[in-house]
């Protein structure tokens, strides 16, 4: 036999095996030729084989190699009649035992994928190929928009994942033995601590330690507190007519009821009516419309709660990112006996850290502990890491500079707009990572729709809308210009306009 033949067969199984494309002949009749669409087989299958089989060997790896040559066979990658390299040789090249190869080869010649016959070795079986199926017509748009803006995200791209890691590597050197136990259900003292310090020059919330309970996203959250008060004998949370639907289920959840607030264009009127147990609130940054709480808002609702005993909710979630205004301090400082103050790292990092916390009024940290568990639910190393992120500086400096971005973003958006697009009214510009944008009665459905099509992904105001609301907005889009990276944002800006430019000239 040939060997140049021989290492030829040998390397289209390599590169089978490894994801690789098959192109070389393995024999004078047969060459491997594609069907239909080229198709790399992915060598995920037979690495898990190796990570998960205590043995690395035995039968995980012989279903592995066995999976891949049916697939490669299925799509026509390996056509019929090809000659597959003999089980000894295989096993060399994978590393494999050959009685490993040898059985793999054996259940697919049982099964009629494989031929094998004295002298003329292993052959890939004269069987119909099943193409596969299209899930869609191939002139069907893709379904992965090209640019993503929808709103409460911010750009994952930016995580500083270099700072993160040198924090994380002190974070562990330095954690007590302690560290690695179930901890307290209020999370790690470290993240409290010096949370309890940045928050105060921040957002002038004033809180000790003691009493910031860590919890996994403000919605959770929204959860524990809806237990403490349902716990405590209240029947219901005001919320406002406009907002996500993840915080009213939280706080059903636990049995209580959401009457709504009433909320126009320039905000929300944050008085409940009478009866009313607690108020939630997102005061620097409504979402979805954008509008900071009026003062003479936060004063009557500070009242309100002093006056009646009430419980005000403050959802601060993008509160760290204010532009071209005095910063509007958080409500938690007017009155720190009465209003929970959540925050989350969520938007200032990255969502997928789920660590927020609750500066609580100190009547209510025990029974809010107890209502999170026993234990500390929120992953350890993640709450030591951003301890030592924010004692060290690197958080401030992290958020100053986002700050900035987003900044410019907002410009650049409001900018392009006043040019292309001046029908368009901008709501909410002065915080956050959203804006609301004002359309043409009832165009909101149709430009939704127009935006699909060109590959933008979008949120209608109406989306947040809340049943039983009895404030209709006008017809807007809730903006997200966070969400994309550096280098993707001035297109998908160009793309905005080029969609609002075209329905407004309508």
């Amino acid at each position: 036999m040939d060997p140049t033949t021989e290492n030829q067969r040998t390397m289209a199984i390599d590169d089978l095996l490894s994801g690789g494309p098959v192109d070389v002949p393995v024999n004078d009749a047969a060459t491997v030729e594609p069907l239909g669409v080229r198709t790399t087989i992915s060598p995920a299958r037979l690495r898990q084989a190796f990570e998960n089989d205590p043995i690395r060997a035995g039968r995980g790896v012989r279903r592995a190699l066995a999976e891949s040559v049916r697939d490669a066979v299925r799509t026509g990658r390996l056509a019929p009649g090809t000659r597959l390299p003999s089980s000894r040789r295989l096993a060399a090249d994978l590393g494999l035992a050959r009685n490993t190869v040898a059985d793999a080869y054996a259940d697919l010649v049982t099964e009629g994928w494989l031929t094998a016959r004295k002298g003329s070795g292993t052959l890939v079986a004269d069987r119909t190929i099943t193409r596969p199926v299209l899930t869609r017509p191939a002139a069907e748009p893709s379904a992965d928009p090209c640019h993503d803006l929808v709103p409460d995200s911010p750009d994952l791209s930016a995580f500083p994942r270099a700072a993160w890691l040198k924090a994380a590597r002190r974070a562990l050197t330095a954690a007590p033995d302690d560290a690695l136990g179930y901890g307290d259900p209020r999370g790690r003292p470290e993240l409290r601590a010096a949370l309890a310090d940045h928050l105060a020059r921040a957002r002038g919330v004033y809180v000790s330690p003691e009493h910031i309970l860590i919890c996994a996203g403000v919605s959770h959250g929204l959860e524990i507190l809806g237990r403490v008060l349902a716990g405590r004998g209240a029947r219901n949370v005001a919320i406002e007519s406009y907002g996500p639907d993840t915080y009213r289920a939280g706080l059903a959840a636990a049995g209580l009821k959401t009457p709504l607030l009433p909320m126009d264009a320039t905000g929300t009127d944050p008085v409940p009516p009478v009866g009313t147990d607690a108020v939630l609130l997102t005061p620097a940054h409504q979402f979805p419309v954008g509008t900071a709480l009026r003062r003479d808002g936060r004063t009557a609702v500070v009242d309100w709660a002093r006056r009646t005993g009430g419980l005000v909710l403050e959802d601060d979630h993008d509160g760290e990112f204010q532009f071209g205004r005095p910063s509007v301090g958080a409500l938690q400082g007017l009155a720190p006996d009465c209003v929970v103050h959540l925050g989350t790292a969520g938007m200032t990092l990255a969502p997928g850290l789920r660590l927020a916390w609750m500066a609580l009024p100190p009547s209510l940290a025990l029974e809010a502990a107890a209502a999170k568990g026993e234990f500390d639910s929120c992953g350890v190393f993640s709450q030591l890491t951003l301890a030592e992120f924010i004692t060290s500086g690197a958080y401030s400096r992290h958020v100053r500079g986002a700050r900035r971005r987003y900044r410019d973003r907002r410009d650049a958006l409001v900018a392009a707009l006043a040019e292309h697009a001046p029908e368009v009214r901008v709501i909410g510009t002065a915080a956050g990572l959203h804006t609301a944008l004002g359309l043409p009665p009832g165009s909101e459905q149709r430009v939704l729709r127009s935006a699909t099509r060109q590959g933008l992904k979008l949120a209608g105001l109406s989306r947040y809308r809340r049943e039983r609301s009895l404030n209709a907005m006008p017809d807007a889009l809730v903006v997200g210009y966070g969400a994309p990276s550096d280098a993707a944002w001035p297109r998908a800006l160009s793309a905005l306009v080029r969609l609002l430019s075209w329905h407004t000239a309508q």
